[in-house]
């Protein structure tokens, strides 16, 4: 059951932040990219129904960029050859979709930049006064470049990003293995440790992954939706959750 106050993160063995829309906005940045290269798409290929940002939520939100892709044209029983991560981003592929989508992304990061948030900064320098643990769990293969351009790459000893599940074959959130595999990497147990997620497919991967607590970030999802997920607590900013 979802408890009803936040708890003192400083008593768990680790913390384990997902990244976009929690750690930094660039969810932002993410559903605009998806949302601009799907509309091209749909209107190109005359698929119905038109994208929506709630089929960011449904099919793309916390997942594998590729995986995501899938997904979504999926729902509208649309099947294209998955491809090669190497593909030109004009492909007519999983892959060459993905990394179209992933070109206007990393154009907008490098322009306009990125700011982690404030209350988010501010449970940072709470845990590590106390020395618990922190890591990063992200599916973006820009993780690197988003802590980094943030200005907090530095805070994070253990980044669990999409790199590293596509060289281990380790299955999309809201599968455990992103998470499972994120607190190997930092040396603490799952079962003593939190999650901190934005996604209803994160959520679903710390719950699955035996996390102590999982803490739903709702950044437009709905709180609803992250506490059906599995969510313990649900918070609107991370400071809440700020002794």
């Amino acid at each position: 059951m979802a408890a009803d106050r936040p708890s003192d993160l400083t008593t768990y063995d680790g913390v384990l932040f997902d990244l976009d829309g929690v750690l930094t906005p660039t969810a932002e940045v993410h559903m605009h990219a998806w949302r601009t290269m799907f509309e091209e798409l749909f209107e190109a290929w005359g698929i119905e129904p038109p994208y929506s940002d709630d089929d960011y939520f449904a099919y793309l939100d916390g997942k594998k960029r590729y995986d995501g892709v899938a997904s979504l044209l999926r729902s509208r029983d649309v099947e294209v050859p998955w491809g090669d991560p190497s593909d030109d981003p004009a492909a007519d592929t999983v892959c060459g979709i993905g990394n179209r989508k992933n070109a206007f992304f990393e154009r907008v990061l490098r322009q306009d930049g990125i700011a982690p948030y404030p209350g988010s900064i501010a449970l940072l320098d709470v845990l590590e006064a106390a020395g618990t643990p922190v890591a990063v769990v992200s599916s973006s293969k820009n993780a690197e470049e988003v802590l980094g351009v943030a200005g907090i790459r530095d805070r994070f000893p253990v980044v669990m990003d999409g790199v590293i599940a596509e060289r281990d074959h380790l299955a999309s959130k809201p599968a455990p293995d992103v998470f499972a595999e994120a607190a190997r990497m930092l040396g603490v147990d799952p079962a003593r440790s939190a999650a901190v997620e934005d996604a209803i497919s994160g959520v679903q991967s710390a719950v699955a992954a035996g996390y102590a607590l999982v803490v739903g970030v709702d950044r437009g999802v709905g709180v609803d939706a992250l506490r059906d997920a599995g969510a313990h607590i649900v918070v609107r900013d991370l400071e809440e959750l700020v002794p």
